[in-house]
């Protein structure tokens, strides 16, 4: 894929290396383009570098459009991808205006333009920016983002730049869509991130997956050719595009909107970390600090594995199993004692597997194993989702009409 990659001038820029790393990774060709308060922030010597190519920011550089003018630069790309992009900037796309390269080209490119907003969060949430955000989706430009969490203002909200493993993944769904594949024709319905257990309105109990892994696997079905179902628990990332998303809160609305969904699916990927325990009595109004100690009565959430696994179809079932300690035999222990046909078994903690773009997995089944290295989310999914529909077929004998049940508890 050919990715004219456009840095702003926010701090954010800081990110650019790592973010043109990510989308090489993933078989792209990278030409950079910068405005001039861009260069405040990360150097062209560190640009040319990782992409291999001349840093283009110059709309008048006599040498540079000998060898490629702005509108060659933007029939190559396949993609025009903004990050950081500043509220100026997304202001002079909105408006029309073409003061600098970057924004010629993306007045003069046919190709999808996506743009991953990073800026302080009063700025995001300003009305002037969000009626600027609410145009550009319109005309079709895709937002990515933004991240809610600490930012360099020492202020804490929406406006942080998304992490460039998420960007790199959206970028390529932009590009590449379905594909044709293993699983084409195949429904697919897959769960992902956190439930929240309200307590009160204010509090409630959760934990720190993220869903990277379930949205990742979710694009690599798609890419596999198969026709996906996302159902998501709260998370802050953007939604895959071709594929259906809905969104729920709590352990008994994953549930619900998994049962609506799995009746005609051929593979269901619980990649969701269900609670397993909510409040046994939510409180209508918010908790006071009265008290020097309190305690709360829990009660067990449905368990979606196990309505799943006893439908009258008895699928091919793979769990997850997320441990922080003794994860091969934890993870053995679990396929025997639920009769599961594999296991996809990592290691948790605060160095590892939850908010990380990165993660390692040994995969088990009855008679065998196999073990990847650390990698993006994004590229073990892909290799989790084949060895997944190979081992199915093996263990069935078939190429038609699989039923294939993924279990997952994971980040």
């Amino acid at each position: 894929m050919n990715i004219v990659l456009g840095i702003t001038g926010g701090i954010a820029a800081y990110k650019a290396p790592d973010l043109v790393r990510r989308l090489k990774e993933r078989g792209g060709d990278v030409q950079i383009v910068m405005t001039a308060s861009a260069a405040e922030f990360v150097t062209d010597t560190a640009l040319q570098a990782v992409s291999g190519r001349p840093v283009r920011s110059n709309l008048w550089d006599k040498e540079a459009e000998r060898a490629m003018s702005h509108i060659e630069l933007a029939r190559w790309a396949d993609v025009i991808l903004i990050a950081p992009a500043t509220a100026e900037v997304m202001a002079r796309i909105v408006s029309g205006g073409a003061p600098d390269l970057l924004t010629t080209i993306c007045l003069a490119t046919e190709a999808p333009i996506a743009v991953a907003p990073a800026m302080n969060h009063v700025m995001w949430s300003n009305p002037a920016t969000q009626a600027n955000r609410k145009v550009l989706e319109e005309r079709g430009i895709h937002i990515l983002g933004p991240g809610v969490g600490s930012q360099a203002c020492g202020e804490t909200g929406a406006g942080r730049m998304l992490e460039p493993d998420t960007i790199a993944a959206a970028v390529f769904d932009l590009g590449v869509g379905k594909g044709e594949g293993l699983l084409t024709g195949k429904k697919v319905v897959i769960t992902a991130g956190p439930t929240r257990e309200p307590i009160d309105p204010v509090r409630y109990i959760t934990n720190r997956s993220s869903g990277k892994m379930g949205y990742a696997m979710a694009r690599a079905a798609a890419a596999q050719g198969a026709d996906v179902i996302l159902i998501s628990g709260p998370v802050s990332l953007p939604e895959p595009p071709g594929i259906e998303v809905r969104k729920v809160v709590t352990a008994a609305d994953m549930f619900d909107a998994t049962h609506e969904c799995i009746g005609d699916a051929d593979i269901f990927v619980a990649a969701a970390a269900v609670a397993d325990y909510r409040p046994a009595d939510m409180k209508k109004q918010k908790i006071k600090k009265n008290e020097e100690s309190m305690s709360i009565d829990l009660v067990r959430c449905p368990d979606i594995l196990a309505s799943v696994a006893a439908l009258d179809v008895g699928p091919f079932t793979v769990g997850f199993a997320a441990e922080t300690e003794k994860v091969d035999d934890y993870a053995r222990s679990k396929l025997e004692k639920k009769a599961l046909d594999m296991i996809i078994a990592n290691r948790v903690g605060d160095d590892c597997g939850f908010d990380s773009d990165d993660n390692s997995v040994n995969v088990l089944w009855a008679d065998g194993e196999q073990r990847f290295a650390e990698a993006s989310k994004t590229e073990l999914a892909h290799d989790l989702i084949e060895l997944v529909a190979r081992r199915f077929y093996a263990a069935r004998g078939t190429d038609t009409q699989p039923r294939l049940t993924v279990i997952a508890n994971t980040d």
